[in-house]
């Protein structure tokens, strides 16, 4: 690999010249300039960001160090992903992302991330849930994304699950369902808990009573998530027998619609007219795609990478919780 020696070598200049062409061009004449960016060209060089830092020189662009806890394994988190790397070039700072797929050994990971010297780190997780910041993190720059955790107070941004399963369920409640079914996510997850209190007090506000719903919550199954989602089935034939016991589905999350659909329109019941159907979550390419459109909620995963970027890019200090709103899509299956 191509030094900052060879670079002056070539193009017959100081390396304080090279320098300057690389961080400040307009102190070069253009003729200097374009000579040293011609030997650049020709040497493939890249400075070393690192090894700057390591010595101290902030001259260079300023990094944020992404480690994601399966964040990439599913296609709307990488949105989260997408939105942290565009914030940080329309800033003109530089990202690197460290996948992580299990937090139980973390070390090698976080290593790999601390060498190159972050100016902060956004820790970001599939899903949101509570996790235990490494021990190499405390202490450190470090915002979380899509999660919380006890081990220090640190600013978190999360999707605001509660307001945005409330607002949804008062639109059932406005279009007069009077017997909804409930199949949330795993009551150990905090978005499974977290929409079930909202359904229910959004339904305990508008004056009804809870022995109306019918509600139940998938089990987690450990490396085996279709197993986990073809509950859905089960639950759907003990409530469908000639027709359905009820007139609205209320889905923990998009991929449980996904299954109820397939279930119901293979049965000849039709959506909305026999049963409406509500999602959460907005899987990305998918919520239009269902026949009819899937009426759903938007998992803000582009803004939480947005405001956790932005959190660190312009120096905030505040250590809170930042609950991000999720939107209501209105479509045809509601």
């Amino acid at each position: 690999m191509a030094s900052l020696k060879d670079v002056a070598k070539l193009a017959s200049v100081s390396l304080m010249t090279v320098s300057r062409a690389i961080n400040n061009p307009d102190k070069l004449n253009k003729e200097t300039y374009k000579r040293v960016k011609k030997a650049i060209e020709q040497l493939n060089y890249v400075p070393d960001l690192s090894a700057r830092k390591i010595r101290g020189d902030h001259s260079g662009p300023h990094a944020i160090g992404v480690l994601a806890l399966e964040t990439a394994t599913t296609p709307f988190s990488v949105e989260l992903l997408q939105a942290i790397e565009r914030t940080a070039q329309q800033h003109g700072w530089n990202t690197f992302i460290v996948n992580l797929f299990d937090d139980k050994d973390a070390n090698h990971a976080i290593n790999t991330l601390l060498s190159y010297r972050p100016n902060g780190i956004i820790y970001t997780t599939m899903g949101l849930r509570k996790v235990e910041l490494p021990e190499r993190l405390l202490g450190k720059n470090v915002v979380l994304a899509n999660c919380i955790s006890d081990s220090e107070q640190l600013a978190c941004y999360i999707p605001d699950d509660y307001s945005g399963q409330y607002q949804a369920m008062q639109q059932v409640i406005n279009k007069g369902y009077q017997k909804p079914l409930c199949i949330y996510l795993s009551e150990h997850t905090l978005a499974g808990s977290i929409r079930r209190q909202a359904a229910e007090q959004a339904w305990l506000d508008a004056g009804k009573n809870l022995d109306d719903l019918i509600s139940y919550h998938t089990s987690t199954s450990q490396g085996n998530l279709a197993q986990e989602y073809m509950m859905t089935v089960e639950i759907l034939k003990q409530h469908c027998a000639r027709k359905p016991e009820f007139d609205v589905l209320i889905c923990g999350n998009d991929r449980i619609a996904f299954v109820a659909y397939q279930y119901l329109l293979s049965n000849g019941f039709h959506i909305p007219n026999d049963v409406a159907i509500l999602g959460y979550d907005n899987m990305v390419g998918t919520g239009e795609l269902f026949y009819p459109p899937l009426t759903t909620v938007q998992l803000p995963h582009y803004e939480i990478g947005e405001q956790a970027a932005l959190h660190i890019i312009t120096g905030q200090t505040q250590k809170t919780v930042t609950q991000v709103a999720s939107a209501f899509l209105q479509r045809q299956s509601l």
